[in-house]
């Protein structure tokens, strides 16, 4: 693994690490350039305040083919009723940051939203303002409901990270996303929450076939 990267280059996957899984390289920057490109590599940055900047390109990698999304009976019946309203990069930044909030449940507080830095909220503003980056927003009435925000390369969209404020918000964002024209939705990591939603994995090879294929 490499801790400092050149403008266009990561080590090749042959060198990934097994522990922890996906590990690819160490340092650099979040400049659009270099985002792209790893992007269209199937790398991605993650990591938490105060570490230098970790890429990723696990094996298996968790994908969700839109025709496949689980639609349970509660949730048909939220779409069916139309309680949000839906609209698409309408407000990114409050998305992003939406996401990067602490989550709060009956057990506490969750602070699984906290990796999405304030470097992070910036240059993901930014690719969205260079057309990269976009947003699914769900509103009840005047609030902002709940939403996702990821990266678009032709038509492979990178799921970055979802939210909701009221119940199944954020699962409506999913469902809209998989209407739109993408042939897959890079989800990264497999858990146990997008499981249920019928996110399946693959393997990384593949994974990295299907990129060549659909993004640009």
């Amino acid at each position: 693994m490499r801790s400092a990267l050149s403008p266009d280059t990561f080590p090749d996957p042959a060198y990934v690490l097994m522990e922890p899984n996906g590990l690819i390289a160490a340092g650099g920057d979040l400049k659009p350039d270099r985002l792209l490109f790893a992007y269209r590599n199937g790398i991605f940055p993650w990591y938490s305040e105060g570490d230098p900047i970790l890429w990723w390109s696990p094996d298996p990698r968790a994908v969700l083919f839109p025709d496949q999304i689980k639609i349970s009976r509660s949730l048909r019946k939220v779409l069916r009723q139309g309680r949000f309203r839906i609209t698409h990069d309408q407000c990114f930044p409050d998305v992003i940051r939406g996401c990067a909030a602490p989550r709060v449940n009956h057990q506490g507080t969750n602070h699984e939203g906290t990796w999405i830095t304030k470097e992070m909220q910036d240059a993901y503003i930014r690719l969205h303002e260079l057309g990269h980056a976009h947003s699914v927003e769900c509103w009840k009435d005047t609030e902002l409901a709940g939403g996702l925000y990821g990266v678009a390369l032709g038509r492979v969209f990178f799921a970055e990270s979802m939210f909701t404020r009221i119940r199944d918000a954020s699962k409506v964002a999913l469902v809209e996303l998989c209407r739109q024209d993408y042939e897959f939705i890079d989800c990264q990591f497999m858990n146990e929450h997008i499981a249920r939603l019928g996110v399946t994995t693959i393997p990384r090879a593949r994974f990295l076939a299907l990129l060549r294929k659909n993004a640009r």
